[in-house]
């Protein structure tokens, strides 16, 4: 089933998807810095970053920071709402006024909207001294904190109802369809970053612009919400977060 699913995803709309996904992961790792870089930045500071022309989340680099945040967004997002889109895809097929265009730029404002706040608070969070200008936590309370938030979340009855609409697409769209493809996509990117907010986060304590967390990030939100899977990773994956924090909490006294 999956593989004639797969199979059906043809079209310049889904060519256009896939293009802008690979687009936003090439352009991360364009961004990135290797990990050489990253222990040089640790012994020189931040002056080091600023020499090397890399992303400084200062009020001057903020636009930068966003757009970080904007990429990272599509990047890991965009492939956990395949599902959605290519439930969307099949109904629009017997309706007209359907626009699959419209339904992605509604998802991926939603995640404008949230990386603009993720840039907002990776600015503050570097002035305050808890971050690094490459957005590594610094502070073992802070990783300590977003660890037991993400935890206790998974547990909560609002990640629950979130993640029982994106595993259930066809019922949300059919409960949605008549409010138009540009608020279908807002609600349901409404919808995925009540699921995925605080998993997001994370990224100040696996590294904003680590692949590597961003890669094992995604793929965790990707099978979070697929029915047959998620539901046995959800609360497994909340209680190893609280024990992490648990231990970096320990780690700091």
């Amino acid at each position: 089933m999956i593989a004639d699913r797969i199979r059906a995803m043809v079209g310049w709309h889904w060519l256009a998807l896939f293009g802008a996904i690979l687009v936003a992961w090439g352009a991360l790792f364009a961004m990135a810095a290797p990990q050489d870089l990253r222990d040089a930045g640790m012994i020189y500071g931040a002056d080091f970053w600023s020499s090397l022309c890399v992303v400084t989340p200062d009020a001057s680099g903020f636009a930068r920071v966003a757009l970080m945040w904007a990429l990272m967004s599509a990047a890991m997002m965009l492939p956990t709402a395949l599902p959605a889109f290519a439930t969307y895809d099949d109904l629009a097929r017997q309706a007209p006024e359907a626009d699959f265009a419209r339904l992605v730029g509604g998802y991926l404002a939603v995640w404008l909207g949230f990386s603009l706040f993720a840039a907002a608070a990776q600015v503050l969070l570097v002035a305050a001294g808890v971050v690094s200008p490459f957005g590594d936590s610094l502070s073992v309370w802070l990783s300590a904190g977003l660890l037991a938030i993400a935890g206790a979340y998974q547990f909560s009855p609002i990640k629950e109802a979130c993640l029982s609409k994106c595993r259930m697409p066809m019922t949300f769209f059919m409960a949605h369809w008549d409010e138009g493809p540009l608020k279908n996509g807002l609600r349901l990117g409404l919808t995925c970053l009540g699921c995925c907010w605080a998993l997001m986060l994370l990224g100040f304590v696996g590294g904003v612009m680590n692949l590597g967390f961003m890669g094992l990030a995604t793929l965790i939100m990707i099978l979070e919400k697929l029915p047959e899977i998620g539901r046995w990773l959800t609360r497994p994956l909340g209680a190893v977060l609280l024990i992490c924090a648990g231990l970096m909490a320990l780690s700091g006294l």
